[in-house]
């Protein structure tokens, strides 16, 4: 099998912000350009480098139908076309695939997946019928929305959740339990000043204006997370009545951007920042589960990535999860026989936010880092998606310095 390669280093993110935060003047593709341009001008990294490109974004933008291409030009690569791919929260592990296989096929030798979305300030979409009752057409928020309703299962993200937390019996108190030690592991990324999310993040981060023309504001981090506390959490109700999702138990919607370089062994050893550090991406997984139970959806997902890699979860060394509810890492640790209280550290979309394309891709990335921090091995990232569905993916590292 072709060993696939991502040069360390060669990868990057924005901070995520907030909805209706310091990024939601900025149309998205556009804005991850400009991140691009500026990180790989900070990585000594030359856009002709790439012969082929990947584009996860969810929320449409103005004149978005042109997608990769558009994006690739504005970077300064007008040689490299591809595809732009929406598969909802599983965009960032899914553009990775995508330019995993195109390396393995022969087809390219150095791809860039990049994610991409905002979901502030939505579109808001018509969408006309002229045999319809004196013509008016039907019409939708694409963010709210779809949020609140899958049109398949016929109820909301919410709801499939507090559907796992039945069927399994997972409590207000246990979520509560799980949500503090998830805000713990990102103050370890906040530590030293940041040192953790400036191995891969540009802080302070210049936050430009509409026309990209000058700068407007500053972010030191991601923008827009409260603190969390027992003694607050305690004092919140259920969102639906009767539940046991609180607001404390669920991730938030966010703008932001991400991209990873994806290679051969060979190129990544010529692009990495250190090129003593290996990272091979070795198989990824798919997943669909019962209609409304979005929440399992990772368990056979990474089942079959860690199959595809022969590996077990005794061999992992790291686990990342997109979790849009914490019911999601209960699940997924009393499915596998592993401490939840182990998962996610330096930080996870619960805490950091959700802006969609781009959430899996950032978590990938710092599991990367965290694998080398530890000096190397197997991580496994899991992330549910609209549907009822998931990916996961299995990444190595090997440190020989």
């Amino acid at each position: 099998m072709t060993e696939i390669a991502i040069p360390y280093g060669a990868y990057w993110s924005s901070p995520f912000a907030k909805w209706q935060g310091k990024l939601a003047h900025l149309h998205s593709l556009k804005f991850a350009a400009e991140v691009g341009k500026r990180s790989l001008r900070a990585r000594n990294l030359s856009p002709e480098i790439f012969d082929f490109g990947v584009l996860g974004m969810t929320v449409p933008q103005k004149n978005s139908f042109y997608g990769l291409p558009w994006l690739m030009g504005e970077m300064g690569a007008e040689h490299v076309g591809g595809p732009t791919v929406n598969q909802a929260c599983a965009s960032g592990a899914r553009i990775l695939d995508l330019a995993a296989s195109e390396i393995a096929a022969g087809r390219s030798q150095v791809a860039l997946a990049v994610a991409t979305d905002r979901t502030s300030n939505g579109p808001h979409m018509y969408y006309p019928a002229p045999n319809g009752p004196g013509g008016t057409g039907e019409h939708e928020d694409w963010v709210l929305d779809n949020f609140s309703h899958d049109p398949f299962a016929g109820l909301g993200m919410l709801q499939t959740a507090e559907n796992v937390a039945k069927r399994h019996n997972v409590s207000t108190s246990e979520q509560h339990e799980v949500v503090l030690r998830r805000y713990q592991q990102y103050g370890d990324a906040l530590a030293n000043d940041s040192a953790f999310l400036k191995r891969f993040m540009e802080l302070p981060f210049a936050v430009p204006d509409a026309r990209f023309a000058k700068t407007i504001g500053e972010m030191t981090g991601d923008e827009g997370i409260q603190a969390a506390s027992a003694e607050r959490m305690a004092g919140l109700k259920p969102v639906v009545a009767g539940g046991t999702v609180t607001f404390a138990g669920q991730t938030h919607p966010a703008d932001g951007t991400a991209a990873a370089v994806v290679t051969t062994p060979d190129r990544a050893r010529e692009l990495s920042a250190d090129p003593k550090i290996k990272i091979l991406i070795r198989s990824f997984g798919q997943s669909r589960v019962d209609k409304g139970y979005m929440p399992e959806a990772p368990v056979p997902a990474a089942r079959t990535a860690l199959a595809n890699a022969g590996l077990t979860i005794a061999d992992i060394t790291a686990i990342k999860s997109h979790n849009p509810f914490i019911v999601n890492d209960i699940v997924f640790a009393r499915s596998f026989g592993i401490d939840v209280m182990t998962m996610n550290n330096y930080g996870c979309s619960l805490v950091w936010g959700h802006p969609q394309g781009p959430t899996g891709l950032r978590a990938i990335i710092e599991l990367i880092e965290e694998l080398v921090s530890r000096g190397g091995g197997h991580g496994l990232f899991q992330g549910c998606a609209a549907g009822d569905s998931a990916m996961a993916a299995v990444i190595s590292v090997e440190d020989a310095r």
